[in-house]
């Protein structure tokens, strides 16, 4: 008898000590988990960091070249194109320099930067670009919609330049309207008229298309003169350390800042007002370690939009986009906040997006990632925090991987999208749905997780197809938690 209370006594002990031992290790494996959490999170967001400190500080040789010292007149009816021209040359001949635009209009054709080049347009001063066609040509290597073409010069221009910049507090005025460029895009309300060329008509994007399918060569595809494709804005192409800060933009042709096969570039204080088709804000396509910060964007199109080529001219390229970081923006009017593709063939990775309000009746949605069958390409590694949404129309997260506005746009490049992460949102009004997926059955949308992020008032809380289970913590939408 005394042995069994001996055992029993014994059990007890060990029985207890057990438990303590469980509790111990399930204490000690949660405060690792939640360490694990911590360090991933800041590892995440140390490398926004280091993105933008890679980027650095652009700096240009202490030399000033004013256009006026060339004969620029600034009455906004006599063109300027040699003045520019000539200060340019001048400064580029003699090391680098800033070229100054002095307070006052001036009329002007296409403007070419020139490595150690900051044009700088002092307060007062807007550029004019001409409405005269022809002043955009000989034809550039240039691109159109994600394909690489020969077309009308962007109105600034660069290829292959290394320390290049636009800055000052001026204004870039395209004069694009529905007079001159935008009926080109075949839309009656910007200002086309029915039987007038535009931009579908076999000549032009067909035969782009055909000419990518045969694989024409770039210098080959030579349209321009007795085409209807648009020419962009600002286009640094194959360029290393880009600066754009400070200046206004507004009746765009088409895409507005487009870095192309570009790196080290950064857009600060950057303000798009354009509302004109395809008016997309700040396009990166093929590029690497970008930084947007402080920009405000009033769009007729996606806000920001990252590319990497269309269809087949983005698998010849295959350089994707990544390294990019945006934050302290504000978007107001457009069809996405924070958008990757549609042109997307090459893939888009390590994007980070912080500290960003949008609100808009005119915003369609706030992030966006949009491609096809067609497209292909991949999404992953995308990070956004600390957002302020105040209303959108269509979505506060968007994924369409049936995306298409020239009809059905099937293939055989079947995309992938993994690793998007949204953390502390606050959304007043979701529009008419909080979050909107879909997927490809074949390869479905993956690593969807959301934390800490509330959405009021969206007609539809979630329509989710062809996606793995969303990991949501602390997540509200329409009052009801949505958590593990």
């Amino acid at each position: 008898m005394l042995n069994f209370k001996r055992n029993r006594f014994r059990s007890c002990v060990l029985g207890l000590l057990n438990c303590f031992l469980l509790v111990f290790i399930s204490c000690k494996n949660n405060e690792q988990k939640n360490e694990s959490s911590e360090l991933a999170k800041k590892t995440v967001w140390s490398e926004a960091d280091a993105i933008i400190e890679k980027i650095g500080i652009i700096e240009f040789p202490d030399a000033t070249f004013n256009i006026a010292d060339y004969g620029a007149i600034a009455d906004g009816v006599s063109l300027n194109n040699k003045a520019f021209s000539d200060a340019i040359a001048a400064c580029s001949e003699a090391g680098g320099g800033k070229v100054v635009v002095p307070a006052g209009k001036y009329l002007t054709g296409p403007i070419q930067l020139k490595s150690n080049i900051n044009l700088h347009l002092k307060a007062g001063s807007e550029i004019l670009f001409t409405t005269d066609k022809s002043a955009y040509l000989p034809a550039v290597h240039t691109s159109y919609e994600g394909m690489e073409i020969m077309n009308y010069s962007p109105l600034i221009y660069a290829k292959g330049q290394k320390n290049i910049a636009v800055t000052g507090k001026g204004i870039l005025n395209g004069q694009a309207d529905k007079a001159n460029w935008w009926p080109w895009c075949g839309a009656d309300k910007y200002g086309h008229q029915e039987g007038a060329p535009q931009q579908k008509d076999e000549h032009n994007l067909p035969t782009l298309f055909k000419m990518i399918e045969d694989g024409t060569p770039v210098e080959q595809r030579v349209f321009g003169e007795g085409h209807q494709l648009r020419p962009l804005f600002l286009q640094t192409l194959e360029c290393e350390r880009v600066l754009i800060e400070g200046v206004t933009f507004t009746n765009a042709p088409f895409w507005v800042i487009h870095p192309l096969k570009s790196s080290y570039v950064k857009v600060d204080g950057v303000t798009v007002n354009s509302h004109g088709p395809n008016n997309d804000g700040c396009d990166p396509e093929y590029s690497k370690y970008v930084h947007i910060t402080n920009c405000n964007f009033n769009t007729g199109d996606d806000c920001i939009a990252i590319k990497s080529g269309r269809n087949g001219d983005g698998r010849r390229v295959n350089i994707p986009s990544e390294n990019i970081v945006v934050e302290n923006c504000d978007m107001k009017d457009g069809h996405g906040g924070v958008v990757m593709g549609s042109e997307i063939s090459a893939g888009v990775r390590n994007v980070f997006v912080r500290n960003c309000t949008m609100n808009s009746p005119h915003l369609d949605r706030a992030i966006r990632i949009k491609t096809n069958t067609l497209r292909g390409g991949f999404v992953e590694n995308v990070y956004v925090k600390d957002i302020e949404v105040g209303q959108v129309k269509e979505a506060v997260l968007k994924i369409n991987t049936y995306y298409g506005i020239y009809g059905v746009q099937e293939g055989e490049f079947i995309p992938s999208i993994s690793n998007i992460n949204l953390e502390n949102i606050t959304v007043e009004n979701g529009g008419k749905y909080g979050l909107l997926i879909r997927g490809r059955e074949e390869k479905p949308v993956t690593g969807i997780s959301l934390k800490n992020v509330t959405i009021k008032n969206a007609e539809t809380p979630l329509l989710v197809e062809n996606c793995e289970p969303i990991n949501y913590i602390n997540t509200k939408i329409n009052e009801v938690n949505y958590n593990e």
